[in-house]
Parts: structure tokens; C-alpha cells; sequence
């Protein structure tokens, strides 16, 4: 693969001229209004960072999954090492912020989830609700405003749409999609690895050019099944209705219907072929081109997990500095 192959040509003994490109990874926090709670993020900067202190840089958001957190895509994904490979094979420097997501799904919730509630419901082993619960679940407004807002007054960006990406897996793959194009004045670009993209999704598999979404709430109920209908309810609702507010498809085809094709973002999306969300995929592909718009779009085998990210993770990095480091 496209990434293995400059893993293979940059990682070099130490002290070799390539340790003056190794990006460094920090943990910082950030205040949210839309959630009343502090957040960790974990930033990557890039290796020139701290020598070229009147230099500004693009940004890519990077949001991890369901059951996941902030530094799922340092420690498990090793963004850091593929962005470094990149940058030692010639493709441009960025900032890349990876944010603390709970299991939020990006969105503002259909359900208000008191403090006390999620306290009192978390397993013995969870994540501690004083870092996972708040007291308002305003999920996108915390991505889109106050994540954005606190990486451009503190590090140094190119504080403009131009210069801005979303990208995630999963759960942050559906997050990447929905904001962007719930917040278009914010992202030029979007990427999604094995995206919840098309959640109504309950048609054939595989997909065949006939998208069928469901048709109640009953139906979402029992195709997402008792593992994951719990996390996807309070933050989607129960009803098809409260859902199709927050489907990307409908949201891209809102966006079109108003503005044009011209404001959608540029979007990017992959899937395993041994992925139970692939149809998803193939049926928001079908969407985006039914809206008379290009998407870029790949299938390369692979399950659900990290061994498949972290194999791919190279593609969108390389694409997403290909939109938003002109």
C-alpha cells in the first residue's frame, strides 16, 4: 500500500538527517461551553514547528470511534509516524488535533443525559465521569466551535476554511461527515475511514444501487441490535425523523438544494471489504454522485479495527494535504 511503501523508504536509524522531520504529540485541554465540561485534546505539530516561529499551518481534525478517545489515533492508529513519513517523502506539513469525543457522536443529542444519570450508569471499569460526562451534550457545536476557536487562537494556524479538514473513523467517521456538511463555512474537506456515513442505511447487502433506509424506528431498533442501539438512541432518538436531521446524505442534499454544489466540501471516504458498515459506504457514495457531485472513494480488504486504519490512515493524510495545504 501507498503508505507502507513510505514507511519502508523514511524509518531510519537514529540519528540519521530524517529525525529533524519527527512531528512532536502533546496533550492539552480545552474549556467547552456547548458541553460545560473541560476536554482533553491531543495535538500533533509539525516537526518545523517550534523553529519557524512566524510560520502558520493547516489544520486537520482527526476524531476517533465509538468506546474510543483522544489518543486512540496516536497510540493505536500511529498518525504521528504517517504523517512524519509523508512530510520525509515531500508532502506538506500540518497541525493535526485529535479531540476527546466521548461516545457523543458529534451531534447534539436527542436526549438531555443529566451528569448525575451518566455518573450512575457507568460501569465500574469505564472511562471516570469527571472526563466523560457533561452536563449539556452539545457534541458538534464543541467540535465546530469551541475545538476550532481554541486550535486557532492558540496554535498557529491558517485560521480559514481553505486551510481546515475533518476526517475520522467510525463513529468519528459519521462525525467528520455530518459537521462538515453541517458547517460548511468551516471545512473545505472530509474524510471518513469505515464511517457510520449512512445510519437509515437497512437495504440489501451487498449494496446494490438501490438504497432502502428504515422505515421506523422499530427498524433501526433491530438492525443495530441491543450492542449498539444503547449508544446510538440517546444521541439519534427513536424515531426516523430525529435521524434523518442528522444524516449526512440529508444534509449534503440540504446543503446542495440552498447553496449549490459548489459549497459542498471535498469529500473522501474508505471502507474494508470484510466491514459490516461497507454497504453504508457504497449507499452514501451512491447518494453523493445522485447529487451530481464527486466523492473519492476506496475499498481495500480489511475488517472494523486498527490494523486496517492504521494501514490507510496515509491515504486521507495525503489527500487531505493535497485540499488544504495549497
Amino acid at each position: 500500500m501507498f503508505i507502507a511503501l513510505l514507511l519502508a523508504l523514511n524509518v531510519l536509524a537514529p540519528g540519521t538527517a530524517t529525525d529533524s522531520i519527527h512531528g512532536s504529540v502533546i496533550t492539552d485541554t480545552l474549556w467547552s461551553q456547548a458541553l460545560g465540561a473541560k476536554k482533553a485534546v491531543v495535538v500533533y505539530l509539525p516537526a518545523s514547528y517550534a523553529k519557524s516561529p512566524a510560520r502558520r499551518y493547516p489544520v486537520a481534525y482527526y476524531l476517533h470511534g465509538l468506546w474510543g478517545n483522544e489518543r486512540n489515533w496516536t497510540k493505536q492508529g500511529e498518525i504521528n509516524l504517517v504523517m512524519d513519513s509523508l512530510v520525509a517523502a515531500g508532502r506538506p506539513e500540518m497541525i493535526i488535533v485529535m479531540p476527546d469525543g466521548d461516545d457523543g457522536w458529534y451531534t447534539t443529542w436527542n436526549t438531555l443525559v443529566t451528569f448525575d444519570a451518566c455518573r450512575k450508569a457507568l460501569p465500574a471499569d469505564h472511562e471516570k465521569a469527571d472526563t466523560y460526562c457533561v452536563p449539556w451534550q452539545h457534541y458538534d457545536d464543541y467540535i465546530a466551535r469551541d475545538l476550532v476557536q481554541f486550535t486557532d487562537k492558540k496554535y498557529r494556524t491558517q485560521a480559514s476554511r481553505e486551510h481546515r479538514a475533518i476526517a475520522g473513523l467510525s463513529m468519528g467517521g459519521y462525525g467528520a461527515m455530518s459537521l462538515a456538511l453541517e458547517y460548511p463555512d468551516l471545512f473545505a474537506a472530509a474524510a471518513s475511514h469505515s464511517g457510520v456515513v449512512s445510519p437509515l442505511y437497512m437495504g440489501p447487502r451487498p449494496f446494490d444501487g438501490h438504497a432502502r433506509w428504515a422505515k421506523d424506528g422499530a427498524e433501526l431498533e433491530a438492525g443495530y441490535g441491543p450492542r449498539f442501539w444503547p449508544s446510538f438512541w440517546p444521541a439519534f432518538g427513536r424515531d426516523t425523523a430525529a435521524w434523518w436531521s442528522r444524516d449526512p446524505g440529508r444534509r449534503l442534499e440540504k446543503l446542495v438544494a440552498s447553496k449549490g454544489t459548489t459549497a459542498a466540501p471535498a469529500l473522501f471516504a474508505d471502507c474494508g471489504t470484510e466491514d459490516g458498515l461497507v454497504d453504508q459506504n457504497r449507499a452514501f457514495k451512491w447518494k453523493v454522485e445522485q447529487l451530481g457531485l464527486h466523492m473519492v472513494y476506496h475499498e481495500w480488504p480489511g475488517k472494523h479495527e486498527f490494523p486496517y486504519w492504521r494501514a490507510h490512515v496515509g491515504e486521507s493524510l495525503n489527500w487531505i494535504g493535497s485540499e488544504i495545504a495549497k
